[in-house]
C-alpha cells in the first residue's frame, strides 16, 4: 500500500505507544495517529478511517477528524490568516490550515482576500507531494453550479467573488439550499467599484443566459435608479448657492463619476427626468433649479465650483 497525502483510507491499528498515540499499518510504513487526532475510542486490532496528511516535520501522519475537502475536491474555505509573502492560509476543518500560495492571488494586492473571507479552492499536491490549495476556476466550478431559474430575473442576491478582473468580476451567486450556486459575471460597466477575491457582494440579476449563467449588476434597474439619482441631484441643487451647479449634459464622464458616483448615462437620465418634470433647466453648461432660473440669478463660476 502506498499512502497518499490528502486521501481518506482505512488502516489497522497495530500498537499504542505512549505518550504519542497509535501506530497504523500503512503497508510499507507505520503511520502515527496522535492522541490529539482521535475522535473516539481506539484499540490495537481496530480498523479506523483516517485522513492522511504531512505533519510539521513533513512526515506522513493520520487523523480521524474529517476535512472539508480531500485531494482533488473543491470546497468553499474561510481565509484564516494572510501572509504578505506566502499567501493565504485556509481553514480546512482539521485545526490546521491549507496554504493558498501567493501566485494564486491577483496581481493587485488590494484585490487579495482578507481574514474572514471565503474562497473556492481545491486541494492539490506541490512538487514535493505536500498539500496546498489552488483557486477553483470555471472548469472546477461549472460541474458544481446550477442553472439560474427564470424567477431570478431582476432579483437581488448575495454573491461571492471567485475571479476579479478589470473587464469584469466573476462570482458564484448564492443558491441557498441548492448548493454551490450559479455562475455569474458583473461587467465593469455594472460595477460601482473593484471587488477583492473572496468578497461577498449584493448583486441584481439583469439577464439569465441560455446556459443558466447570469449577467449581474450592482445598481438598481434604470427606471428605479433614475428616480433615486434624480432625487439626489435635486437635493444637491437645493443646497447649492443660487440653486445652481456647474454640471450638465456636457460635463465629462470622469467628473460626473467623481462628483456623484454615477455614470454619465445615469446622470443624463436623472437630469432628463428633472427637466421633464419642470424642476430644473440648463443654460451654458450649468444646471439650475427652475425657480432660480426664472429669477435669472446665475452665480459666478468661481463662487460655485
Amino acid at each position: 500500500m502506498s499512502l497518499i497525502a490528502g486521501t481518506i483510507v482505512e488502516l489497522e491499528v497495530t500498537r499504542e505507544v505512549s505518550p504519542y498515540g497509535y501506530f497504523l499499518n500503512g503497508g510499507d510504513r507505520d503511520v502515527l495517529l496522535h492522541y490529539s487526532e482521535l475522535t473516539g475510542k481506539v484499540e490495537p486490532g481496530d480498523t479506523v478511517e483516517v485522513f492522511i496528511f504531512f505533519d510539521t516535520e513533513d512526515r506522513l501522519a493520520a487523523t480521524m477528524k474529517k476535512p472539508y475537502l480531500t485531494l482533488g475536491e473543491t470546497a468553499k474555505l474561510m481565509v484564516a490568516d494572510v501572509h504578505p509573502r506566502l499567501g493565504c492560509f485556509l481553514e480546512m476543518g482539521l485545526g490546521r490550515q491549507l496554504l493558498l500560495p501567493i501566485r494564486e492571488l491577483p496581481e493587485m494586492r488590494e484585490l487579495h482576500p482578507q481574514v474572514g473571507d471565503y474562497v473556492f479552492a481545491m486541494m492539490e499536491h506541490d512538487k514535493q507531494g505536500r498539500l496546498r490549495a489552488k483557486l477553483a476556476g470555471e472548469q472546477e466550478l461549472a460541474p458544481l453550479a446550477f442553472h439560474a431559474p427564470d424567477a431570478w430575473l431582476n432579483q437581488w442576491f448575495t454573491a461571492l467573488v471567485y475571479k476579479p478582473l478589470q473587464m469584469g468580476t466573476f462570482v458564484i451567486v448564492d443558491g441557498g439550499v441548492l448548493g454551490f450556486g450559479a455562475i455569474g459575471m458583473i461587467h465593469s460597466s455594472e460595477r460601482t467599484r473593484l471587488m477583492r477575491l473572496g468578497e461577498e457582494v449584493r448583486v441584481r440579476v439583469s439577464h439569465i443566459r441560455e446556459d443558466g449563467r447570469v449577467n449581474l449588476s450592482m445598481v438598481p434597474r434604470k427606471e428605479i435608479g433614475m428616480t433615486d439619482d434624480a432625487d439626489r441631484l435635486l437635493a444637491f441643487l437645493k443646497e447649492r448657492p443660487g440653486g445652481a451647479m456647474p454640471y450638465s449634459d456636457a460635463t465629462p464622464p470622469d467628473i460626473i463619476k467623481q462628483r456623484f458616483g454615477i455614470s454619465k448615462s445615469a446622470f443624463k437620465r436623472a437630469l432628463g427626468k428633472l427637466m421633464k418634470d419642470g424642476l430644473v433647466t440648463q443654460k451654458e453648461n450649468w444646471t439650475y433649479l427652475a425657480k432660480e432660473n426664472e429669477e435669472n440669478s446665475e452665480p459666478s463660476v468661481e463662487g460655485n465650483k
